[in-house]
C-alpha cells in the first residue's frame, strides 16, 4: 500500500515540476512514506529522521534548504509529535492530502511548516494515474480502495486512513489497460479490505443486494446495499489481457462469496492463491479482537476454498501475544498453523496501538518476553509446515513469472510462481514452448516452466524446462 501511495505522490509532484533522484545529496526534497501498523515501523522512521538530521545540518549555505516531509499513516497519527519532536520535519501529509503536496511545499519553502492529516470520506485518486517507481517493471500494485470499516480491536488503520470508500470501477480498468500496454505481467489490486469493494459511482446498481457473508462471519457494521462488488471487478480487470496475471490483497475472510471462488478458479489468469487473515486460532482471543468469526467458522471457509479451489496456496497473518491471551490461546493457534499448513505467513508479536478499541478496552498485558517466546513458536512452526507444503511440490513443474536475477547469484534468475512463493532457477538459454523461437535466456517478464528439484519454507529451486506463455500453460493443464 506504501508502494502505491508513493506512486500517487509521485505522479502528483511530477505534474508540478518535480523531478525525482535516487541520490539523497541531489535532493531538495525527501518524503517518507509511513505505516503505523505496528511500533516498529514507527520507530524505522525516528531512526532515519535523525539519519536526515545529519544531512539537513551539512547541506551547503549556497543550496535552497532541504525540505523533509512525512506522509501517510504516521503523519496522520502523530502529526504534533513529528513536528515538534525532532524539529527538522517541515511538512506532514496524511493519505488522503497528497493533492496537497504542491501548497505544502510551498509554504515550507516559504521557511514555515506545513500539515494537512484531513481525512476524507471519498478520496481514491481515482483520476490519478500513479507514475510507476520501478521502470520497467513486470509487476505493478492498483489501488482499488482506501480505508477500513471492520474496526478490529488491534488496529490502526480505520483510524489513520479513515472509512472504507471504493474507486469507480472504469477509474481502475483505465489503470490496468495502460499498465498492460507498458508491459506489466502482473497487477495486483490492493485495499485495505479489498474484497468488500464497493463501487457506488453508477447510478442503475444502487439498488442492488450486499452479498452474503461467508458462512459463520459477521460484521460490526450493517451491510451496505447498492454498487458494483469485488466479484464484478475480478471479472473485468482479468478479461483485460489474458497474459496479465491478476492477484488482489488484503481481503477480509468474512467477504468471500462464492461467485468470487468460482471466478479464481475459472479464470486461468486469477492466481490460484488466496490470503486469509487469521490474526489467531483462539476463539476466545477472535472474539477480542473483533474479528467476527470463531475458529470453527475460519477452519470451515479454508476447507470450502479447498475444495472450490483444487491445489490453491493460502498465506495468513498472526499476531502473537495479543491482550489477554494465555498459554492455551496460544497453543490453539500453533494447532491452527499446523492443520491448515499455510504457504506464506506473516507473524507479528502485538503493539498496542494509540486510538483502537484495545488500547481504551483492554490491557497489554502478555509480558514482552512471553510474546517473543510465543513469536518464535509460531514462526518455527509455520516454516516447519511451509517446508512440507512447498516440498509437496518437488518433481512438479512450476509456471513461474520472471522477475530478475537472484539476489545471492548473477548466475540464477528468480520469480513467483501461481501461489506466490519464490523460485530460483539457472539463467540458461532455453527452448520457447511452442518450438517458434530460437533458444534464448529468460528474461524478466517472460513465464517460463520449471520443474522443482527441492525445496525451503521459504522458496523453490529447479531447473528450467522452457518458455512459453500464460494462455499456452493454462490449455496444457
Amino acid at each position: 500500500m506504501n508502494v502505491s501511495d508513493a506512486e500517487i505522490a509521485w505522479a502528483i509532484l511530477q505534474k508540478n515540476g518535480y523531478a525525482r533522484t535516487k541520490e539523497l545529496d541531489e535532493a531538495d526534497v525527501i518524503l517518507l512514506v509511513t505505516c503505523s501498523v505496528r511500533e516498529k515501523a514507527e520507530q524505522t522512521i525516528w531512526n532515519r529522521l535523525r539519519h536526515l538530521k545529519a544531512l539537513k545540518a551539512r547541506r551547503p549555505r549556497a543550496r535552497v534548504p532541504l525540505r523533509i516531509g512525512i506522509l501517510g499513516c504516521m503523519a496522520e497519527r502523530l502529526k504534533e509529535e513529528i513536528l515538534d519532536r525532532e524539529k527538522l520535519v517541515d511538512i506532514v501529509a496524511g493519505p488522503d492530502a497528497y493533492r496537497d503536496l504542491p501548497r505544502l511545499l510551498a509554504v515550507a519553502e516559504s521557511g514555515q511548516r506545513a500539515a494537512n492529516v484531513l481525512l476524507s470520506l471519498d478520496e481514491t485518486y481515482a483520476d490519478i494515474l500513479p507514475v510507476q517507481t520501478s521502470a520497467g517493471g513486470t509487476t505493478a500494485f492498483v489501488s482499488i480502495m482506501r480505508g477500513c470499516d471492520n474496526m478490529c480491536s488491534y488496529c490502526i488503520v480505520p483510524f489513520t486512513r479513515g472509512r472504507e470508500r471504493s474507486r469507480p470501477v472504469a477509474s481502475i480498468l483505465q489503470e490496468v489497460r495502460l499498465l498492460s500496454e507498458q508491459g506489466v505481467k502482473e497487477v495486483t489490486l490492493l485495499g485495505q479490505n479489498v474484497n468488500s469493494f464497493r463501487d457506488t459511482s453508477e447510478v442503475q446498481f444502487q439498488s442492488a443486494a450486499a452479498p452474503a457473508l461467508s458462512r459463520g462471519f459477521s460484521t460490526v457494521y450493517k451491510a451496505k446495499p447498492g454498487g458494483l462488488r469485488f466479484a464484478h471487478l475480478l471479472d473485468q480487470v482479468s478479461r483485460i489481457d489474458p497474459e496479465m496475471r491478476i492477484r488482489f490483497t488484503s481481503p477480509h475472510p468474512k467477504d468471500f462469496p462464492d461467485e468470487v471462488l468460482q471466478l479464481i478458479q475459472e479464470r486461468h489468469n486469477i492466481c490460484k492463491q488466496l490470503h486469509l487473515p487469521a490474526q489467531s486460532g483462539s476463539t476466545r482471543v477472535l472474539e477480542a479482537m473483533r474479528r467476527g468469526y470463531t475458529r470453527e467458522a475460519y477452519l470451515e471457509l479454508v476447507q470450502h476454498v479447498r475444495e472450490a479451489i483444487p491445489g490453491v496456496s493460502l498465506s495468513s497473518d498472526f499476531i502473537a501475544g495479543f491482550c489477554g491471551e494465555t498459554e492455551d490461546d496460544h497453543q490453539q493457534t500453533v494447532s491452527l498453523l499446523r492443520e491448515v499448513r499455510y504457504n506464506v505467513g506473516f507473524l507479528f508479536a502485538y503493539s498496542m496501538r494509540q486510538k483502537t478499541r484495545a488500547y481504551h478496552r483492554l490491557q497489554d498485558d502478555v509480558p514482552a518476553d512471553i510474546k517473543k517466546r510465543r513469536l518464535e513458536e509460531l514462526i518455527a512452526v509455520f516454516r516447519e509446515e511451509a517446508a512440507r507444503a512447498n516440498e509437496a511440490l518437488v518433481g512438479q513443474s512450476q509456471l513461474v513469472l520472471v522477475e530478475g536475477p537472484s539476489k545471492r547469484s548473477a548466475s540464477e534468475l528468480c520469480g513467483r510462481n501461481d501461489g506466490n512463493v519464490k523460485v530460483i532457477f539457472p539463467d540458461t538459454e532455453t527452448a520457447d514452448a511452442a518450438g517458434c523461437e530460437a533458444a534464448a535466456r529468460a528474461r524478466p517478464g517472460d513465464y517460463v516452466l520449471v520443474k522443482v528439484t527441492s525445496a525451503t519454507s521459504q522458496s523453490l529451486r529447479g531447473v528450467l524446462l522452457c518458455r512459453t506463455t500464460l494462455s499456452r500453460a493454462a490449455a496444457c493443464c
